[in-house]
């Protein structure tokens, strides 16, 4: 359970199957809209799971948390984060759709810097996750990251870098685990939910997702043998859906377009486990 806002947050699981929410508190700074976001509401894949609706509005600007958001009212720190998600279908109405889903952790503190831990979706590709951190301090934030094709079981990139256009360098040894990642057959993640999760410890990071077939956990991304990148400092865990203008997936380079439709993003739930 969560305690009172502002405190740390012992583990706890939201279920958005009604109209509270008890753990989180909407935290858009675009315009509030009650028709951007709802708990409670039937998923349009999966009937009888009430969810977490998030629904993007052509009007909202371009920038993270102009669109729809919730962040937890308490903060959270070391352990385990997982969540059932389904990202919107966008290839048949605007297939070059300039749209970010994020589920994350975001803090920013004045001594202590950024902790930030991240995975994000853009949705004119839906078979591709961008994983990674943000520490450090504006002007120098220090990256690490990992972008896979979770349908093919391609690893594009693992890097780090400092800054949003710093040159990237490689990443390997520890730092580079596992090196290849099986594909997840037919894996698109705005077909169906799919449970994904990050572990935070003070000396590793990891990321996995839930194959929905076989039940196996996949280790995306096993980050050891350095503390380079990882989050020491308290945060807050959020979730996002958000136009981006100049973020383009690998896949297609014109994918930066505003939205021209209510896109719409389904949560089943959010959970959070503390280190002991």
């Amino acid at each position: 359970m969560a305690t009172a806002q502002g405190g740390m947050a012992s583990s706890f699981t939201e279920n958005f199957n009604d109209s509270i929410l008890r753990n989180f508190r909407y935290g858009s700074t675009g315009v509030q809209d009650d028709f951007k976001w709802k708990t409670g509401v039937e998923s349009t894949v999966e009937p009888g799971t009430k969810i977490l609706r998030f629904v993007i509005d052509p009007a909202d600007s371009a920038g993270p948390g102009r669109g729809p958001e919730i962040i937890s009212r308490d903060y959270t720190s070391y352990g385990s984060y997982s969540a059932r998600i389904k990202i919107p279908d966008v290839r048949k109405v605007q297939p070059n759709t300039g749209a970010v889903v994020g589920y994350f952790t975001y803090n920013m503190d004045s001594v202590l810097g950024l902790s930030e831990i991240d995975i994000e979706w853009l949705v004119a590709d839906p078979h591709i996750l961008y994983i990674g951190t943000w520490t450090g301090f504006e002007g120098r934030l220090q990256r690490i990251g990992r972008t896979i094709d979770l349908s093919k079981g391609q690893i594009y990139y693992t890097i780090s870098k400092v800054g949003y256009a710093g040159p990237p360098t490689t990443l390997t040894g520890l730092q580079n685990e596992p090196e290849t990642i099986p594909a997840i057959a037919d894996f698109d993640a705005s077909a169906r939910f799919y449970t994904y999760g990050f572990d935070w410890y003070p000396d590793r990071m990891r990321w996995w997702i839930i194959n929905p077939i076989t039940g196996e956990k996949i280790i995306l991304w096993d980050y050891t043998g350095s503390k380079l990148g990882i989050p020491t400092n308290k945060t807050r865990y959020r979730m996002n859906f958000w136009h981006t203008g100049n973020w383009a997936v690998e896949t297609d380079p014109l994918s930066v377009e505003k939205p021209l439709h209510r896109f719409e993003v389904e949560v089943d739930w959010m959970k959070y486990a503390a280190l002991p």
